[in-house]
Formats: C-alpha cells, sequence, structure tokens
C-alpha cells in the first residue's frame, strides 16, 4: 500500500533518503525513531509545570493565610483538623510537584535525555496537582471561594488548563506508561 504513494523527496523533513531508512526500519518491525518534536516536548515541559506549581502555591498560600485570619465560632477555621490537614496535603502535593519539576528542569537544562519520560512525570503531577489545590482553596475560602472577589476562583480556572496544554494529562500518562514498561501503550 505504501508503494502507491507518491511524495517528492523535498517535501520530507531531512530528505527522502532518511525518509526510505525510516520506512525500511519500520516495515522490518522496527522503530521509524523518535521524533523531534517528542524530544522539544518533553524538555519544554517542566516550563510548563513551573507555571503549574505557581498558582498552585498562590492558592495554597492564599488559602492558608484566610484559614488564620478568618475567625468562626471563636477561633481561627485553621485551626480545625479538617482545613489543617486539608492544607497539610496541599503543601506536600506543591513540594512534591516543585521538586519533578526542578528535576526535569535541570535535566533539560544540562541537555540530559528523558529516558523515563521526566518531563512528563513533572507536567502531568504539577498540572493535576494545580487543580486538586486550587479546588481545596476554594472550598477552604467556602462561599468566598466562588465570588470573583477573592482570586482563588480564577486561579482555580487558569490551572485546568495545565492539564490540557502541551498534552493532556492522559497522553503525559501514556508517555509515562510507555517509558515504564518499554511498551507501545496506545
Amino acid at each position: 500500500m505504501l508503494d502507491d504513494v507518491r511524495v517528492p523527496g523535498r517535501c520530507l523533513v531531512g530528505g527522502k533518503e532518511r525518509f526510505d531508512l525510516r520506512l525500511a526500519r519500520i516495515r522490518e518491525g522496527g522503530s521509524a525513531g523518535e521524533q523531534a518534536a517528542m524530544k522539544t516536548f518533553e524538555a519544554t515541559r517542566p516550563s510548563v509545570a513551573a507555571m503549574a506549581v505557581g498558582v498552585a502555591r498562590a492558592a495554597y498560600e492564599y488559602a492558608r493565610d484566610y484559614s488564620v485570619s478568618r475567625v468562626q465560632f471563636g477561633r481561627p477555621i485553621g485551626q480545625t483538623q479538617a482545613i489543617a490537614f486539608m492544607l497539610a496535603d496541599m503543601s506536600a502535593a506543591i513540594d512534591a510537584a516543585r521538586l519533578l519539576t526542578w528535576r526535569a528542569a535541570w535535566m533539560a537544562r544540562q541537555r540530559k535525555r528523558f529516558d523515563h519520560a521526566e518531563g512528563s512525570m513533572s507536567k502531568l503531577v504539577a498540572g493535576e496537582t494545580a487543580v486538586r489545590v486550587t479546588e481545596q482553596a476554594i472550598q477552604i475560602l467556602g462561599g468566598n471561594g466562588y465570588t470573583r472577589d477573592y482570586p482563588v476562583e480564577r486561579w482555580h480556572r487558569d490551572a485546568k488548563i495545565f492539564t490540557i496544554f502541551e498534552g493532556t494529562s492522559e497522553i503525559q500518562r501514556m508517555i509515562i506508561g510507555r517509558a515504564v514498561t518499554g511498551l507501545d501503550v496506545r
């Protein structure tokens, strides 16, 4: 079937010879090789992750400060276990996302290979963390969390984009799954 397709060599990135080599490898059951675009995405994902960590951290800090100053039933709401535990989980998740992001950013800067999908891991964890933390910040602020008078509702809307652009969370999981198993996960 591929023999019936004719593509001028000048239209191929890398030229006709390189295309023919890749095609031969595929016909022999091999791989066409790693695409340059995928390498680029993997190396730029830490910067997306860093933005997500920043949004999550802003929401966490705002919710933490709110929980200290908001008094209900004669004491700050941050003194209740429900709020304190939520803040503890938020803080731990942000720190984990930040450390994954730092590792991936360091690897990109050192031009290290992302053999274990470190860029995708940082983006996945940071993006999902940003969504979860901003949602928890809204919950801590209660009804105020949904109003435009407080920034957490906007941060929550902003956080969702980190699970979509430069590869959805599902795509990141597929890339990580391939790296972990060595199989062509589809």
